[in-house]
């Protein structure tokens, strides 16, 4: 399967597709040294983003969520590449200070939710992630 994806920052990144139902919040949400979702009341509570491929709505509450964006990536715990629907200015500048690949894709984390778990590829440069089998 192959979605056209925006590019907003980065080229590449490859990994295991975890997808998410819900928005994201990283302040609080998500514990920086582990790459956990922490949040309780989230479908991914428990899940680490660490190294894999997020597909997410989009985020939610403070700015300060793109702080704990960098920590992740200074810790080695950041998702190996970002695909919202919808990309606030807190998404797109921790993205970029972690540089983290981002990309837009309308309606993809309903359209993925059944495949969290396969191996995809972001190919931002040409605009796709595709989605192995």
């Amino acid at each position: 399967m192959r979605l056209k994806v925006r590019r907003v920052y980065g080229r590449r990144a490859e990994g295991r597709l975890l997808v998410s139902s819900e928005p994201i919040s990283f302040l609080g949400g998500v514990e920086p040294e582990s790459g956990r979702v922490v949040e309780r009341s989230h479908p991914l509570h428990g899940q680490s983003i660490a190294g894999v491929l997020l597909v997410l709505p989009h985020t939610k509450g403070s700015s300060v969520g793109c702080y704990v964006m960098y920590s992740l990536a200074r810790h080695g715990t950041a998702p190996a590449g970002i695909v919202a629907e919808l990309a606030d200015e807190m998404l797109v500048s921790g993205a970029v200070i972690s540089e983290i690949p981002l990309g837009v894709c309308e309606g993809a984390a309903g359209r993925l939710s059944e495949l969290s778990g396969r191996r995809a590829v972001l190919e931002l440069t040409r605009g796709y992630l595709e989605v192995r089998r």
